[in-house]
């Protein structure tokens, strides 16, 4: 438990009695003056102890404003102290609150294949629980074409290739000196490749050009062609790459629930709101989409562990022992006690139209201490069996985490109760400082009076002294005279 520093004292827990010790700001004129040789010079003609009674003189002015001004300030200082342990507390407990009101915590959902070699499904919030027949008859894949043969430092001739991709194109100027590399690294390296890769292959027969869409689909698939004043060789290159062959474009095709859907790539989106599918083979499977229980789980548990925290830090604030007579400093407390009081109408109460209705039939309960304990199978079965009604229980219009957000943030926000009341408690302590130095000054300037009273008393008394003396010498010296 943390602990809060009460002024002049060493650093207490949230419990302790009232304290009655000077403030660290407080200094007496006789403090202040003594030790100077002033007054310590004082009294050499009267004989009296003037340091003595100098500072009992201004310690007896000062006791009863010094007192009421420590007590007041130490007062001031644990109230300060309590109420922003009060309000850490419940700011934990509003964190907790708003991670279980979040719509994010509850739209957490999974996608599941019964046939895993199918693929795999990622979701999205706007998912919708459910099951699904999925039957995939073709993937996407991206059209490929092949050049012919030919030696690696053969030139193919010279011209312009013209390679398109939808309504995107590009033209590639070809030397008469060019190979087939150099062709390759030509569409590879331009800045306004349409969606074309380009590879030499070095087989038995020679090199070959091999053209790949980059992206899958029968939208991506290209065309190649060449300029009219291009050589035959060129010519001939571009008629062998525009030529179908065995791996052309093609989309995926399935049927979800019998509806039949295509899809430039394997990345199927938009078929299922909020799901999408990641297909590696064609195959039936069934797909199932359930809402996560994890995120609701965890901002329960966090939900128990911030309230609990906030409950001890209650009960040390609120705390009484009877055996030494401590006391927690915010013990009687009104605001305290209607915090207390809010919270635990809201926790016990029933929302209305819901099938789990309270807390307690969650597996949320509270304890003779005040604690709460959470029975993690009761909360799992709720979720298991119906996690939209576990919902409107915490977030709905009348929700009990709706109702106790509500409650905390009346009484925490940097407007609310606790707030106002630090503020005015700090201006206090503010204001008593103030009195401090002016208590501080009126003492210096009451003992700066004593010194000056008891120095003309000194005076006078050596004055007396003297004249005495003078008086006895004489006299002494008349009665010897009369003798003789």
């Amino acid at each position: 438990m943390s602990s809060i520093s009460s002024l002049g004292t060493a650093s207490t827990t949230f419990t302790g009695t009232s304290s009655s010790s000077t403030t660290g700001s407080s200094t007496t004129g006789a403090a202040s003056i003594s030790g100077t040789g002033l007054l310590s010079s004082l009294g050499l003609g009267s004989g009296l102890d003037v340091n003595s009674i100098i500072t009992a003189l201004v310690n007896a002015q000062e006791a009863g404003p010094q007192a009421q001004i420590t007590n007041q300030t130490n007062e001031d200082n644990n109230q300060i102290a309590g109420l922003t342990a009060l309000q850490t507390a419940l700011s934990g407990l509003q964190s907790a609150l708003s991670e279980l009101t979040s719509s994010t915590t509850y739209s957490t959902y999974t996608g599941t294949f019964s046939n895993t070699s199918l693929g795999t499904a990622s979701t999205l919030p706007d998912a919708t629980g459910g099951s699904y027949n999925i039957d995939v008859t073709q993937l996407a894949t991206a059209q490929k074409r092949i050049s012919a043969a030919q030696s690696s430092t053969a030139a193919v001739g010279s011209g312009t290739l013209t390679i398109g991709v939808g309504s995107n194109s590009m033209n590639v100027s070809v030397s008469s000196t060019d190979t087939l590399a150099d062709i390759a690294s030509s569409i590879n390296n331009a800045s306004n490749n349409p969606g074309v890769s380009a590879t030499v292959v070095s087989g038995v027969n020679g090199d070959q050009l091999v053209l790949t869409s980059t992206s899958t689909g029968t939208a991506n698939g290209f065309t190649v062609s060449a300029s009219s004043d291009s050589s035959s060789g060129l010519s001939t290159l571009a008629t062998a790459l525009n030529t179908p062959g065995s791996n052309e474009a093609t989309n995926a095709e399935l049927t979800v629930d019998g509806i039949s859907v295509t899809s430039a790539s394997n990345n199927v989106t938009g078929a299922l709101t909020g799901v999408t599918l990641d297909l590696t083979s064609t195959g039936t499977s069934t797909l199932t989409v359930a809402q996560s229980t994890t995120p609701v789980t965890t901002a329960v548990n966090d939900f128990v562990t911030a309230y609990n925290q906030y409950a001890s830090t209650v009960s040390e604030l609120d705390s009484y022992n009877s055996t030494t007579g401590e006391a927690g400093v915010l013990l009687g407390d009104a605001t305290l006690s209607s915090i207390q009081t809010q919270l635990s109408n809201v926790l016990g109460s029933s929302v209305t139209g819901n099938s789990i209705g309270n807390l307690a039939s969650l597996g949320i309960t509270r304890n003779s201490d005040g604690s709460m304990s959470l029975n993690s199978t009761t909360l799992a079965t709720a979720l298991s069996n119906n996690p939209q009604t576990v919902q409107n229980l915490f977030t709905g219009t009348n929700g009990i985490a709706t109702q106790l957000s509500t409650v905390v943030n009346n009484f925490n926000s940097s407007t609310g109760v606790l707030q106002t009341r630090i503020s005015s408690l700090n201006t206090d302590v503010t204001n008593l400082g103030t009195q401090q130095t002016a208590l501080n000054a009126r003492m210096a300037v009451y003992q700066q009076q004593l010194v000056a009273q008891y120095t003309n008393l000194d005076t006078l008394m050596t004055s007396l002294n003297n004249t005495s003396s003078y008086l006895t010498d004489s006299l002494n010296a008349n009665n010897k005279s009369s003798n003789s």
